[in-house]
């Protein structure tokens, strides 16, 4: 990809670089670091939309002949048992409405207990962390791949 995200307005880059910097911390497994990132990332508008989008491209792209239910408790296990250890309000609930939200198939109304933005942006990164370790493509590429295909929705809606 020859462009980046770094053209956009000032909120979209304030959640590429809240979300880099919170899957880098989760990755270095620095709580310090991961809270004020996470922080930044559950008061930016929007957020959700595009870690949400970066989730299901990450899916895609790690499981390209589709997802089954086998795929999705592989993943989900997988995030909270490298997340638990240095996160131990992991809950997987919460990843699996980031996971469920990400396919299109999550409905809150449905859900007796649906997850707050911030639990979600706290969720996030770790799942991002956890797919990317499947990948060989830095997170800057997929972000800006979702800012695109959300920029392409939008303009088509």
């Amino acid at each position: 990809m020859t462009t980046t995200w770094r053209h956009l307005p000032a909120p979209a880059r304030e959640i590429a670089v809240a979300a880099t910097e919170a899957v880098s911390a989760a990755r270095a497994r620095d709580r310090e670091a991961y809270d004020e990132a996470v922080d930044r990332l559950a008061a930016a508008d929007r957020s959700g939309l595009v870690l949400g989008a970066v989730v299901r491209l990450l899916l895609e792209e790690t499981h390209p002949d589709g997802l089954d239910g086998d795929d999705i408790r592989q993943v989900l296990e997988a995030c909270v048992r490298g997340a638990a250890s240095w996160q131990p309000g992991v809950d997987p609930h919460v990843v699996l409405v980031l996971l469920a939200g990400a396919l299109g198939v999550y409905d809150p109304d449905d859900d007796a207990t649906p997850p707050d933005p911030a639990a979600l942006a706290r969720h996030a990164p770790l799942l991002l962390a956890e797919l990317l370790a499947g990948t060989d493509r830095p997170l800057d590429g997929w972000l800006t791949a979702a800012f695109a295909e959300i920029r392409r929705t939008e303009l088509h809606d």
